[in-house]
């Protein structure tokens, strides 16, 4: 946070002492009360105004932004005589700590303003560490006994919580690399577990995001595998297919690992009922049939079978009017169906469920 990180943090953290004295004076000795951390920080904010707490605002996140609203709503008035000590207080600390304050959002901005935004991307990407939108698909893009080493120093009500917010695939690695007494400890927490509360899921994040993946940026590359599915991911068609066979040709090995990383189009045929029908009622129908005219039939069934029978009727009928389409425009829209279904996912909104090419079957 920027400037009044002293002044906001403190409240953010229930039993981290306020950065700005523990308690301020208010009027004379006949009219006093001490204010908390975040009425300092409400108060600040109050004087600042508009133009000048704007920048501030836009460093801070929901939760600290709801926090220090809920202050300034009840803070009642503030004369100015206090406003005078709770500046000088302010200042003073101020000197004394330093008035820099670095994070993700702050060090981006930074950036922008003298390089490119592809080159902030990628420096961005290296410093956030492994893949994902959020903290839970970045560690479902950590290696399982990595996880599992730093979660079996954890209580087992905690790694409950996290396994049962990453992909089951790979919360079930994770689980068969942990302790045997600490995983069936796990296993019993997670069949009892309730909704967790937010604030409680938000420490669990911010601690894994200081404690967990930023040590592991610095300590260990991002897989290679993993890299090159995402740059296999944005090929069109038949340039994915034209480095696959050549990479096949030098190592299948690591051609069936990058497949096995990938997400494509034909992957949300993977989707369950539910997944399916919601990533549906997000698409347009126009650019849907787009996307369903270049797949293969076992795809357009798939679609089409999640759909009324009217709809399904509807759909047919838009992608014999539109004639003959250009690929490319095809796999454009393939994409950003693909890109779609990732967000709603990162969001919490529907499932992706890996391969199970694996899974044996038996008579």
């Amino acid at each position: 946070m920027a400037l009044v990180s002293q002044a906001v943090e403190a409240p953010i953290v229930n039993d981290a002492p306020p950065r700005l004295g523990s308690q301020l004076k208010i009027g004379g000795a006949s009219n006093y009360r001490a204010l908390a951390g975040d009425e300092k920080a409400a108060a600040l904010m109050l004087a600042l105004g508009p133009d000048y707490g704007k920048p501030i605002f836009e460093e801070m996140d929901e939760h600290e932004i709801k926090t220090l609203s809920r202050a300034m709503v009840k803070l009642g008035p503030i004369t100015p005589a206090m406003l005078d000590e709770l500046m000088a207080e302010f200042v003073t600390s101020i000197a004394s700590n330093g008035s820099v304050a670095g994070n993700t959002d702050s060090t981006e901005r930074l950036l922008l303003s003298f390089l490119p935004q592809d080159r902030v991307d990628a420096i961005m990407e290296e410093i956030r560490g492994p893949a994902g939108r959020n903290m839970w698909e970045k560690l479902s893009n950590v290696q399982a006994d990595v996880l599992a080493a730093y979660l079996k120093n954890e209580y087992p009500q905690t790694v409950a919580v996290i396994l049962s917010k990453i992909a089951p695939d790979h919360a079930s690695e994770v689980l068969a690399s942990l302790p045997e007494e600490l995983a069936m400890e796990v296993v019993q927490r997670m069949l009892g577990l309730d909704v967790v509360q937010k604030d409680i899921l938000e420490k669990i994040e911010q601690t894994l995001r200081t404690e967990f993946i930023s040590t592991l940026n610095t300590s260990k590359r991002r897989d290679s595998h993993e890299l090159m599915a995402e740059i296999f991911n944005t090929f069109d068609r038949q340039t994915e297919a034209r480095f696959i066979t050549n990479l096949e040709e030098k190592s299948r090995e690591d051609a069936e690992r990058i497949k096995s990383l990938m997400f494509t189009f034909e992957d949300l045929t993977k989707l369950d009922m539910s997944a399916i029908q919601t990533l549906l009622s997000r698409v347009d129908k126009r650019e849907l049939a787009l996307c369903l005219k270049g797949a293969n039939e076992e795809v357009k069934d798939f679609f089409l079978k999640n759909m009324s029978t009217r709809a399904a009727k509807l759909m047919a009928d838009d992608m014999a009017a539109m004639g003959p389409v250009r690929l490319k425009d095809v796999d454009e829209a393939q994409s950003r169906m693909v890109s779609t279904a990732k967000d709603m996912a990162a969001k919490g909104e529907i499932l992706i469920v890996k391969s199970k090419g694996d899974e044996q079957m038996i008579a």
